[in-house]
């Protein structure tokens, strides 16, 4: 799964990455996004791509609340289209999830140990999400939410956790948003784990654990 990530460049430079307007305010570097958090993504519209802030929690249009984003922060790839929350959205509503890091946890002895995972070259991972928009009908508002897409580990992933996002390749990127694209298979068939992408596993402080704390101490790898 991926429950926490990082998000440290500002809006300016993933316009440029992703040749995209940003739309929403810049929330500055964040090492501790955790879900029902708002999140920088990258979403395809008439006119072009944008950055928008979402919050991370898919709630589903037909939803009767809004608490059951809370349980759809990810999406198995592998039950996209049987899933009444998600196959609309793998259809329609795609989007890019740019982090630097995303957080996973091992239990090492009587210690769950956290760690960073970021690519080795150091560009931003560039993670497979869905969105949808809920009318809240306390404050009369579409409310935009995302999930991040899951998938099986890759060989650098497999001994810390049995799940790991979805990473898309570059030249994957407008395929992904491109929402003429509807054959599920050409979509599902980017959702494999990628035994090419070098990624680079630090362990980290157990601060992380906790979602109030958030700064750059976070992800400083343990004895470094």
């Amino acid at each position: 799964m991926c429950g926490r990530f990082t998000q440290q460049r500002p809006a300016s430079e993933l316009a440029e990455i992703f040749a995209a307007e940003p739309l929403d305010d810049d929330p500055g570097p964040r090492f501790n996004v955790a879900p029902t958090d708002d999140a920088l993504v990258v979403v395809q519209r008439d006119d072009g791509r944008a950055i928008k802030a979402y919050r991370w929690g898919l709630i589903p249009h037909w939803a009767d609340n809004a608490k059951v984003g809370s349980r759809m922060i990810n999406a198995r790839a592998e039950t996209l289209t049987s899933s009444p929350a998600f196959r609309d959205p793998l259809l329609r509503k795609r989007c890019l999830v740019p982090v630097e890091s995303f957080y996973e946890w091992r239990r090492e002895g009587k210690v769950r140990q956290p760690y960073a995972i970021g690519r080795a070259d150091g560009r931003p991972l560039v993670l497979a999400g869905l969105w949808s928009g809920w009318r809240d009908p306390a404050l009369d508002q579409v409310r935009r939410t995302f999930t991040i897409v899951t998938t099986t580990p890759n060989e650098t992933m497999a001994p810390i956790h049995n799940r790991m996002p979805v990473v898309l390749a570059d030249e994957e990127w407008a395929t992904w948003l491109d929402p003429r694209l509807t054959d599920t298979g050409e979509l599902l068939a980017m959702l494999e784990p990628r035994d090419d992408l070098e990624l680079a596993v630090r362990p980290v402080s157990r601060l992380v654990n906790d979602v109030r704390n958030d700064g750059p101490e976070l992800v400083v790898p343990l004895g470094a």
